[in-house]
């Protein structure tokens, strides 16, 4: 799914126009951004969380030379997702899990 197509379902899931429905999705994406950027935590219950994470430095190498390199520490944006999502995904019946919720 692309961008046009999330506003053009919540469009028909709101019965507003699409113009409306994606100032709204816009609105709903840009403080999703503002909030993760500033260091908050965004919980959507069921849906999941968006949260940031501190990466520590870390060592690679460089794939022309080969040379050690060190990666410095960074912040990330992090999504874990919430059960219902889960279970969406995974489907009612639960065939792409397990009963104790691993792979089979």
């Amino acid at each position: 799914m692309k961008k046009h197509d999330l506003i053009a379902d919540v469009a028909r899931r709101t019965g507003e126009t699409e113009a409306r429905a994606a100032v709204t999705v816009d609105a709903v994406f840009a403080a999703l951004a503002e909030a993760i950027a500033g260091g908050d935590g965004v919980t959507v219950p069921g849906f999941g969380s968006f949260r940031v994470v501190e990466r520590a430095p870390r060592g690679g190498r460089n794939p022309q030379t080969g040379e050690p390199i060190t990666i410095g520490a960074r912040r990330a944006p992090v999504f874990r997702p919430g059960s219902r999502l889960k279970e969406a995904v995974a489907g009612s019946d639960g065939a792409a899990t397990g009963e104790n919720g691993t792979d089979r």
